[in-house]
């Protein structure tokens, strides 16, 4: 039988390893992809034109296992560059995701039209000063909000689609030709 000294320690120790697994997978989990998800979503295959550019990209990037593809995340990372500065952010995998959930729902396989993606902070900065309607904290400046048309579907579908999902902001700019979506707090406009 161990004494109430021993079965402290025991615990202490106990605890310790515990915690310090979950702060390990914790860290796991904010550095790399969810995986778990990413094994639950429709396959990671993304086709898009960068308006701002004319260039397109159709591309796999992650298997069906779960698997990322670094070189096709890069390739994505620089079709959707700052068209301004032409400086490269690495997209936020979760938008990309949300983003694969969204065409997968209104029209699988159809390419993707960007109006913004990433923005440097300098271009967020005049696009504020010079009223063409950017938000002075835009996530579009962390890789975490792109500004999308899916031709052929309705934006008001698209909207409610990624309305549906949430999974993050979602707002209809239908004036203006193009549905935001971004990983920040769920929320509509």
């Amino acid at each position: 039988m161990m004494s109430q000294q021993a079965q402290a320690l025991w615990s202490r120790r106990v605890f310790l390893k515990t915690s310090l697994l979950g702060m390990a997978l914790l860290g796991s989990r904010l550095a790399l992809p969810d995986w778990a998800s990413a094994q639950t979503a429709p396959t990671g295959r993304l086709r898009l034109l960068n308006l701002n550019t004319q260039e397109r990209i159709s591309v796999r990037y992650r298997s069906r296992t779960g698997q990322y593809d670094q070189r096709a995340l890069e390739d994505i990372n620089y079709v959707l560059r700052c068209p301004h500065s032409d400086q490269v952010c690495e997209i936020d995998i979760q938008l990309l995701e949300y983003l694969n959930r969204i065409v997968n729902l209104v029209g699988p396989g159809k390419e993707v039209h960007i109006s913004s993606a990433y923005r440097s902070p300098t271009y967020n900065a005049w696009l504020v000063r010079t009223g063409k309607g950017a938000a002075p904290n835009s996530l579009h400046m962390t890789g975490q909000a792109i500004d999308i048309a899916i031709p052929g579907v309705r934006l008001s579908h698209v909207w409610r689609a990624a309305a549906k999902l949430r999974q993050g902001g979602v707002g209809n700019y239908r004036r203006r030709g193009f549905i935001h979506i971004d990983t920040g707090p769920v929320r509509y406009w």
